[in-house]
């Protein structure tokens, strides 16, 4: 938004049953100004949400009177960048927007990814629903766009206060995303549309001389001196070599071969707290009633998401349980990454119009639980993951079928002989999913019961013999942290690596990974003397 010396933002409120198009919208502004509609000038939205509060539905807005906006994802990368001189490893939202913001400041950049390009990827995602096949290097998690690519596409964040949020938000618009994610308080791509996004970010990058390589599967670091190390490139799993002096990690949480590697190196890492449990489905007209109680059937809204929290335990030993990644109108789908490991997820499409909602219901955990589990060293929350997704694909009985529970049955502290009608496309094998969680030693299973009973309490039927519970959860963030500078952003103990993003223990989400990428750019860009910076602040 470009404001004028006159903007003012207000707020508008309209029933369901009251249309909220620019002209009930210029009249509403006008009244609640007491001007004449012919008086205000531009009208920007900038925000619309839905108030479900209070027995009531309202669509809410905030709308900028006197702003007009500008050129979507200004400015533009450079054309004519000349030779690659930084690696990029990943090509998820951190990776991409990284190239992204090094193109804006003259640098070009090789972007390596060990997966495929978003077209070709799918093939491979329909191997995993279809036939239980996981291609380690190109499935959920692995390929063009990240884990995000496919599993909604959702762009809602708390990090508004440590980047430029809204430059992230328009430079996806500018690509193809829905103009919705302009003022959508919880903005969504859908896993239909964000392919084309990527491709075509990848598309401007390209022509600007930014390049990508697929099916680049990295094994391993080139590195120079002894007492001061530098990185100095990069091998690759076909024996290739890259040389640079700047290089990006941005492999995403599940590159678990890139922890060894920097375990190898004696790079530094931290154990990081992550979130443990399942994946939770109800028929979706169960949530939308919920959610909007008696206007549930309204034609105006959309299928309703939720969202729940709640403390258990107590002193130092308090834990949240909260949902996470949740799935209106989507489908649960296979996230693993490794054979004999099975992890599920969740997407949906931008219409969000399956008969279907899901969710991750899953525990928060610390360090000092997993260690006290058994689970020790700084990859001791990588040991627990498989542990308990190991567990998952054997009570599943192979194929990727999911173990699963009725959550009534869950609550009773029994297995269930039979599940609901499910999304999940391999099938799911009716038992004991406590069982599964029993891997942890952590205690998740009485942890997510007495969550559950408070849920069934506010929203009677959430823990009902309706919903299900599918093992396991696993993939919410990377269980580790790579430790870096805090001005410069590279490792203190091997110049030139730059750890970024949500696989190094810096992000969570697509947005956050984004304006990590944006960060670590700029780092790179001041050290090497670049045109100056032009991220933009948020603006809303």
């Amino acid at each position: 938004m470009r404001p004028s010396a006159h903007t003012r933002e207000i707020e508008l409120a309209f029933g369901l049953d009251e249309p909220d198009d620019e002209q009930a919208m210029r009249h509403r502004a006008a009244r609640e100004l007491r001007v004449s509609p012919e008086e205000l000038g531009p009208l920007l939205p900038l925000k619309r949400s839905i108030d479900a509060r209070r027995g009531r539905v309202v669509f809410r807005w905030v709308v900028s009177v006197g702003g007009v906006r500008g050129p979507l994802g200004e400015p533009l990368p450079k054309e004519g960048l000349g030779s690659p001189s930084v690696l990029i490893v990943g090509d998820g939202p951190a990776g991409l927007f990284c190239a992204y913001q090094l193109a804006r400041r003259g640098i070009a950049a090789r972007v390596l990814d060990r997966g495929k390009a978003v077209q070709p990827r799918r093939h491979d995602l329909a191997a995993l629903n279809k036939a239980g096949v996981v291609d380690g290097d190109s499935n959920y998690c692995f390929g063009e766009g990240g884990a995000g690519t496919y599993s909604d596409g959702k762009l809602y964040t708390r990090a508004h206060k440590r980047g430029p949020v809204r430059d992230v938000i328009e430079t996806l618009a500018l690509h193809g995303a829905p103009d919705t994610i302009l003022t959508d308080a919880r903005p969504h791509i859908g896993s239909n549309k964000l392919p084309r996004v990527i491709s075509g970010m990848r598309d401007r990058l390209a022509s600007a001389g930014v390049v990508f390589e697929f099916g680049a599967r990295v094994v391993d670091l080139i590195v120079q001196g002894r007492a001061e190390r530098k990185i100095a490139g990069v091998r690759l799993a076909d024996g290739t070599e890259h040389f640079a002096e700047h290089v990006v990690l941005a492999t995403g949480h599940s590159a678990r071969d890139v922890f060894d590697l920097l375990v190898k190196y004696d790079v530094p890492l931290l154990p990081k707290g992550f979130a443990l449990g399942v994946r939770i489905e109800h028929p979706q007209a169960l949530v939308n009633q919920m959610q909007y109680g008696r206007f549930a059937s309204h034609p105006r809204l959309p299928n309703a998401a939720y969202r729940v929290v709640q403390p258990v335990g107590e002193g130092s030993d308090e834990r949240g349980v909260f949902s996470f990644c949740m799935c209106p109108g989507g489908w649960i789908v296979p996230a693993s990454t490794e054979q004999g490991a099975l992890v599920v997820n969740g997407m949906s499409l931008s219409r969000r119009d399956s008969p279907f909602a899901n969710s991750g219901l899953v525990v928060a955990i610390e360090p000092l639980d997993w260690e006290r589990a058994g689970f020790t060293g700084p990859l001791g929350g990588v040991d627990l993951q498989r542990t308990v997704e190991e567990a998952a694909w054997k009570a599943g009985g192979g194929g990727l079928v999911a173990p699963a529970t009725r959550a009534s049955d869950f609550l009773a502290k029994r297995g269930s002989s039979t599940v609901p009608e499910t999304s999940y496309l391999p099938g799911l094998n009716a038992g004991d999913v406590r069982e599964v969680l029993a891997a942890s030693r952590l205690g998740l299973a009485s942890k997510l019961a007495q969550a559950l009973k408070v849920f069934e309490e506010r929203m009677p039927g959430y823990a009902g013999s309706d919903a299900v519970m599918v093992a396991t959860e696993s993939r919410t963030s990377a269980p580790l942290q790579v430790i870096r500078h805090p001005e410069r952003f590279d490792s203190p103990t091997l110049s030139g690596l730059y750890p970024c993003g949500e696989g190094a223990g810096w992000a969570g989400g697509i947005v956050s990974a984004a304006l990590d990428g944006l960060r670590v750019a700029d780092a790179i860009a001041e050290q090497v003397g670049a045109t100056p910076s032009v991220s933009r602040e948020s603006t809303s």
